[in-house]
């Protein structure tokens, strides 16, 4: 389970986030809901390490995470899916992919198999260039990354955002298989409510940097959603 215990987030003078936390339970995924400019991805990119926070904790099946660095967050069982998808131009896919073994253990340098079955397009694109990928199909990529590190939890920042319908949907069917398996917890931030609706089990919405709202599906209608996000 990830647990965010009381984050504060500046950028200089500016604080960004203001004593946020949340849990995301393994086997779940949790969708951070929220409109442009609340601190969503900043709470991404304080929960992977990849900026510092003023105060706070966080912690993965009960330990506590040194948020010193992406590295860290990566060793202590967190992988990071950025808005951008960030994947390597130059690289093939399988080169790409490969970069995931950096904070595993030499014997689990392999890409598995699971990977090509959750995104077949992968597995026939293998020697193609990440620059030459579509915006989807680099979306897979990056999400398939991530999962080379064999994470606890993986976020995911806006993993639709300019995607193709078909490819959303198979992002979809990806990402509801992942939390079937019941091995990580699944941190979804969407702009697209109607996506994160659809497959996410429990709901944060973030309004100018703080949690508004917490709650699960089964409690919480699609129209409270709305509502809460003033859509």
């Amino acid at each position: 389970m990830l647990e965010v215990r009381h984050i504060d987030l500046k950028y200089g003078q500016s604080q960004i986030l203001f004593d946020v936390s949340f849990t995301a339970k393994i086997g779940q995924i949790t969708a951070v809901m929220g409109n442009n400019g609340v601190g969503k991805t900043s709470l991404l990119k304080a929960i992977s390490g990849r900026h510092p926070v003023a105060s706070g904790d966080v912690l993965v099946g009960g330990k506590a995470v040194s948020l010193s660095s992406a590295f860290h967050s990566a060793r202590a069982g967190i992988a990071y899916v950025p808005q951008g998808r960030e994947v390597f131009p130059m690289m093939t896919v399988r080169e790409n992919l490969e970069t995931g073994f950096a904070c595993l253990p030499k014997p689990d340098h392999n890409v598995p198999d699971f990977i090509f079955d959750l995104f077949p397009v992968l597995r026939e694109m293998q020697n193609r260039r990440g620059g030459d990928l579509s915006g989807g199909q680099q979306q897979q990529l990056a999400i398939a990354r991530a999962l080379i590190t064999k994470p606890q939890v993986l976020l995911l920042d806006e993993p639709t955002e300019g995607i193709q319908p078909n490819v959303i949907q198979q992002i979809g069917d990806a990402l509801e298989t992942l939390r079937d398996q019941g091995q990580m917890a699944i941190v979804l931030v969407e702009q697209n409510a109607d996506f994160a609706y659809r497959i996410a089990d429990t709901f944060t919405v973030v309004e100018q940097g703080r949690i508004k709202q917490s709650a699960a599906k089964d409690s919480y209608s699609k129209q409270s959603l709305m509502a809460d996000l003033a859509l």
